[in-house]
């Protein structure tokens, strides 16, 4: 499969994610199908995809000015909703056997050279895979919280996901303005989430600790690291605090106090009912006065400056 033989998508699963995808692949002029039993899902995902569009076009998605008209349709029933698909974007429950029923009736139904990809971000298409005749063509493709918005997507293909797959796949996604990165193993939660599961974990323990409140820590965040990585990675980040010497002297300088923080991390951290309690009564102190369509506003606008701000970097490095 090339990724000019895609142009008709089926979602599978209209939640946030689902419906973050369903925007962006119409704003790359796909014609998308969602599947999703729930009532009144076609008016909560249009009502996503309205509210979505403007922030795409500022991302400069190249149809998110255009009518959506008949690109957008909606079939309950998933054997009828991936008959014609040429790819299916899958965001079911993340329950390994109701995954791998899921796939095995989307392999039945679905044309023999679709393109498979789960959303899923914690269980590995070989997992998934387990009840296919042709696992060859099913992988990970894990997006960024919300899609639309987050360029990574981590493509992780499964024990027998071919290479050819796994190259349509990348097509695919950078034809619609992401970032894939194709992971050369399979791990349990994939790269990203397990680097925000490591953070959050220290998050959560310096707050129950004392040591700051939610807001604070929040304000730390993205008034430091935030920021450094924003601009460049972790590697990048301390290769170039090490100076002339590079990541060989930061470690040689710093790595002894890393190593003693690292060990101090070794606590256990628990959401038990003493941790959850002071976290949920900062969190709503913090942000409970707010709406979740204005901190998502708010948060979008953000991303987008920081996203414009990185690519007139690029532009101007050419």
């Amino acid at each position: 499969m090339s990724n000019r033989d895609v142009q008709q998508v089926t979602v599978v699963g209209a939640g946030v994610i689902g419906a973050s995808w369903v925007a962006l692949f119409l704003a790359h002029g796909l014609k998308v199908c969602v599947s999703d039993p729930r009532e009144g899902v076609d008016a909560e995902v249009r009502d996503y995809v309205s509210r979505a569009m403007p922030t795409l076009a500022q991302l400069g998605a190249p149809r998110a000015h255009d009518e959506i008209g008949e690109r957008l349709s909606f079939e309950p029933d998933l054997e009828r909703a991936v008959a014609q698909a040429d790819l299916v974007q899958e965001n079911g429950p993340e329950r390994l056997d109701f995954k791998r029923e899921l796939w095995r009736r989307i392999e039945q139904a679905a044309p023999g050279g679709a393109l498979f990809l789960s959303s899923s971000s914690a269980l590995p298409a070989t997992d998934q895979a387990a009840n296919m005749a042709t696992p060859h063509r099913m992988l990970v493709g894990h997006p960024f919280n919300p899609p639309h918005i987050i360029p990574l997507v981590e493509v992780v293909p499964g024990q027998a996901t071919s290479p050819e797959s796994v190259q349509a796949a990348v097509d695919f996604y950078r034809a619609v303005g992401k970032v894939p990165k194709v992971l050369r193993k399979e791990v349990g939660g994939f790269v990203a989430n397990r680097l925000q599961s490591a953070i959050f974990r220290e998050c959560v323990a310096l707050v129950a600790a004392g040591v700051v409140t939610i807001d604070e820590l929040d304000d730390i965040v993205t008034n430091s690291v935030g920021l450094r990585w924003a601009a460049g990675g972790p590697f990048a980040s301390f290769h170039l605090g090490g100076g002339d010497g590079g990541l060989r002297s930061f470690v040689q300088q710093f790595g002894p106090g890393m190593e003693k923080r690292w060990a101090s991390m070794q606590r256990e951290v628990r959401f038990d009912e003493v941790t959850t309690k002071l976290l949920f009564e900062q969190v709503d102190a913090s942000y409970g006065q707010h709406t979740r369509a204005e901190l998502e506003a708010a948060r979008d606008a953000r991303q987008i400056a920081i996203l414009q701000a990185l690519a007139d970097d690029q532009d101007r490095a050419r």
